[in-house]
């Protein structure tokens, strides 16, 4: 299985090659001198190093939940995003209730991947069932999944969560893709984009992803691209996490940035939900909360003077332009 954020698809080779800060794609939409930056947009200078340090998988299990809110009250995480078809949905909807002033957004789902810890569909199957496998679950992985789903069931589906979120009181700050699956192909790109595009929020977009050939001129001025996402690989041994990180921050380019990171705690919950499967799995997520909710790592942000940006402040420019 490839990553769960197939997006960011960082291929280790590059990544050792250039250091273990994990810059992705250097080309793109938005990418002309002539242009202001997203940097400049939002109010900083040029070659100011602004930093999202993003939750994926809110709303997955009650672990993932209680670490994710703890760390965004008093880590350096500042932003996260929820699976609307997952069995503690309506738990993390009350903590988004709670908390409307938390940078949350929703991490839009066509895929279930744990061995015994599956989800169906927000839609019942007769509206979309080219996203269900034989055994009534999303498929697996995200090239199952762009091999039998049609795009427009798949934007159905997209689209009954956002609807089923903001149902549940969640106002979104922005939308991305689990496991990358809405960036597959050209056809469930497009279906992305026109829901963001009706949401007026703001989408994962990389340059990395405007120079690939599924999205090679559909991106326009409307749509806001960050510079590069960066995230962890199974490539990295446990023992290099934390060096990983460092070194990550370290070296951060000026632009936008977007760490994605998985977070829970390592106990009987996550142990079973992720039972053979390590990568991404329960001591994995502890990795990452460990090191995001570490005064070293608040130190870190403020030595290398990296300043901390939410999608919600992204998402202003979008309602800016609609005026």
């Amino acid at each position: 299985m490839k990553t769960l954020c197939a997006v960011l698809i960082a291929v280790i080779p590059t990544l050792m090659a250039a250091g273990p800060a994990t810059a992705i794609g250097n080309l793109g939409v938005n990418q002309v001198d002539s242009h202001p930056s997203v940097a400049q947009r939002l109010g900083y200078p040029k070659n100011a190093k602004l930093l999202i340090v993003h939750a994926d998988d809110l709303g997955m299990a009650h672990s993932v939940d209680v670490a994710t809110g703890k760390a965004l009250e008093a880590g350096s995480v500042n932003s996260a995003s929820i699976m609307v078809p997952c069995p503690w949905f309506s738990e993390i909807a009350g903590y988004a209730r709670a908390h409307p002033d938390t940078d949350l957004g929703l991490h839009l789902v066509l895929t279930s991947e744990w061995a015994t810890y599956r989800w169906g569909a927000v839609l019942y199957v007769d509206k979309i069932p080219s996203l269900l496998s034989h055994d009534g679950y999303l498929y697996p992985t995200e090239d199952d999944a762009a091999k039998h789903i049609d795009a427009r069931e798949a934007e159905r589906e997209i689209r009954a969560q956002v609807e089923r979120a903001l149902a549940f009181g969640i106002r979104p700050t922005h939308l991305d893709s689990h496991m990358g699956t809405l960036t597959q192909t050209r056809e469930l790109l497009k279906a992305y984009l026109r829901v963001g595009h009706d949401y007026n929020l703001p989408l994962r977009l990389t340059r990395e992803l405007a120079d690939r050939p599924e999205g090679a001129g559909l991106l326009t001025g409307r749509d806001i691209v960050i510079d590069r996402e960066v995230t962890i690989t199974p490539d990295v041994p446990a023992s290099g996490w934390a060096e990983f990180y460092t070194n990550s921050i370290r070296t951060l380019a000026p632009g936008v940035t977007e760490f994605v990171i998985h977070l829970a705690y390592d106990d009987d919950e996550m142990r079973a939900i992720t039972v053979d499967h390590p990568n991404w799995g329960s001591a994995w997520r502890q990795r990452d909360y460990d090191f995001f909710t570490s005064a070293d790592c608040k130190k870190l942000l403020q030595a290398n003077d990296v300043k901390l940006i939410t999608w919600r402040e992204i998402g202003k420019l979008l309602k800016e332009a609609a005026h």
